[in-house]
C-alpha cells in the first residue's frame, strides 16, 4: 500500500479496471503496455540525464560526440551527415558544435573546395570526455536491465523492436 506522498508504481492495471467498469467493453489493452513504457521512458530519462550530470555532459553534447566517436576512425563527419544522423536540424548541430567547439571537444575543419559541407572532427579532449561518460552510462544502465534474465533482456528487445518498427511505419504514412 501506498502513502499519498508516495507515488505508485505500476498503475497501469488500476486505470485499466476503472475504465473496464466506467465504459465496459473500450478496448484497454494498450493501457497495460503503453502506460508502462511511458513511465519507464520517463524514469529511465530522469536516470539518463541524472548519471550524465554526473559525469559531466549534457545529452546533446554526449550524442553529438557518441555520433563522431561511432564514425570511426578519422571520427569526422561533415555538419549535414551529423544532423542526419543525430536526427536534429542543421540548426540544432551548428548549436551543439559551437557549444562543443568552445569546450575543446570537437574542431571545424575548413569546407571541401567546391562545396559547403564543414567536417566536423573530435579532438583527443573529446575522445576522452565521450569514452568516460558512455563508459559511465552503459555501465550504470547495463544495471538498470540486470532485474531481467539475458533471454528476457534479449526477448524484451525483440518486442519492443516489432513495436517500433510498425509505429514508424505508422508515422511515416501518417507524414
Amino acid at each position: 500500500m501506498t502513502t499519498p506522498d508516495q507515488p505508485r508504481i505500476d498503475r497501469a492495471e488500476e486505470i485499466a479496471q476503472a475504465w473496464r467498469r466506467e465504459q465496459p467493453g473500450l478496448p484497454v489493452d494498450s493501457i497495460g503496455i503503453l502506460t508502462r513504457i511511458r513511465h519507464a521512458a520517463k524514469l529511465l530519462a530522469d536516470e539518463r540525464r541524472r548519471v550524465l550530470t554526473q559525469v559531466g555532459m549534457d545529452a546533446a553534447t554526449l550524442d553529438l560526440l557518441s555520433t563522431l566517436r561511432r564514425s570511426g576512425q578519422p571520427y569526422r563527419l561533415s555538419t549535414r551527415e551529423l544532423a542526419t544522423r543525430c536526427l536534429i536540424t542543421p540548426g540544432a548541430v551548428t548549436q551543439r558544435v559551437d557549444r562543443a567547439q568552445h569546450d575543446g571537444l570537437v574542431r571545424k575543419l575548413a569546407a571541401h573546395p567546391g562545396t559547403r559541407a564543414v567536417p566536423v572532427e573530435l579532438t583527443a579532449k573529446g575522445h576522452h570526455a565521450v569514452e568516460n561518460a558512455v563508459d559511465g552510462l552503459l555501465t550504470y544502465e547495463q544495471g538498470l536491465i540486470e532485474t531481467l534474465s539475458p533471454q528476457e533482456q534479449q526477448e524484451l528487445a525483440r518486442l519492443l523492436t516489432v513495436l517500433l518498427r510498425d509505429l514508424n511505419d505508422r508515422a511515416h504514412h501518417h507524414t
